[in-house]
């Protein structure tokens, strides 16, 4: 790949994994004025591909190979289990110079490396959801091999899915936890808020459409760059409801929960069942509007 073609939209990209993540990029590099007919994607299922080749209009690969020998820039989108059989597929294909672009979680970059021809530049990068909607913000640390160009390309790639930011990879965990699993603190947030304006006699499509805005809205405030603190305080009047409810939040362990949660890392959660049982057994009670009675917060998991 030549200077010209990490610096512009003249790569030809592959995207290996059709999947949500996958999608997102495709629609990221197109509206990052990337040529339809300069990306392919490839997938496990065929009638995925085809699916994603007519909405896009990009092109539909046959096989990751064939797919890899021809692109300048391979963007990586399958599940972490399956990565290493996927460069293993790859490796043997890719030509001298080609851009490996990785967003399966958890995968570090000695893994592409090792599997990878020696030299080849990788850049690991850590997304989050909201990428599908151009909102995400996302990560990206350089392997052994990716220099400023690789770097300013892997931006360039990611530019429409929202915030680009460079760290190196001992930081990806701490990404990870924030920013990674960061939009499951704000939807469960999101809940909670809707949970009690239903509480409070209103409709759970109203009150979660409220929430919603308050929570957009909040971020754009935040976004401008004044410190959290002060905007919140901003909100408090002295002796106010919203004083009061920011202690209530406080007495539950709110702030301490989010923090404890996001300083624990990537690891995932042991005995995880048990915390779960003493939680419904936790489950707090309200008073019920209009005075009759209480009500018990439903705790509900997905499988």
């Amino acid at each position: 790949m030549t200077e010209q073609q990490r610096g512009g939209t003249n790569a030809a990209v592959a995207v290996l994994g059709g999947g949500v993540m996958g999608e997102a990029l495709l629609s990221a590099l197109l509206a990052g004025g990337w040529p339809a007919h300069q990306v392919e994607v490839t997938d496990q299922s065929p009638e995925r591909v085809e699916a994603l080749a007519a909405r896009y209009g990009v092109r539909a690969g046959s096989s990751n190979a064939q797919a890899a020998q021809r692109a300048d820039v391979v963007l990586l989108a399958v599940k972490p289990n399956v990565v290493p059989a996927v460069l293993t597929q790859i490796a043997s294909q890719l030509r001298g110079g080609t851009l490996v672009v990785s967003v399966a979680a958890g995968v570090p970059i000695a893994t592409y490396e090792q599997h990878l021809p020696a030299g080849t530049p990788v850049v690991r990068v850590m997304p989050n959801t909201p990428a599908v909607v151009g909102k995400g913000a996302s990560a990206i640390a350089p392997g052994t091999h990716a220099g400023e160009g690789h770097l300013v390309l892997a931006e360039r790639i990611l530019a429409a899915t929202g915030l680009v930011v460079r760290v190196a990879e001992k930081d990806l965990d701490a990404v990870t936890a924030i920013s990674g699993s960061g939009p499951a603190y704000a939807f469960y947030l999101i809940d909670a808020m809707a949970e009690a304006g239903v509480l409070l006699g209103l409709t759970r499509d109203l009150a979660t459409r409220l929430a919603v805005a308050t929570v957009e809205g909040a971020g754009a405030l935040a976004a401008q760059g004044e410190h959290p603190v002060v905007l919140r305080e901003r909100v408090s009047s002295p002796g106010g409801t919203t004083v009061a409810a920011v202690a209530e939040l406080d007495a539950h362990g709110v702030r301490a929960g989010v923090v404890a949660a996001g300083a624990r890392g990537p690891r995932p959660l042991e005995g995880a069942r048990p915390l779960l049982t003493r939680a419904r057994a936790a489950r707090p009670t309200f008073p019920c509007p209009g005075g009759s009675g209480r009500v018990r917060v439903t705790f509900r998991t997905r499988r």
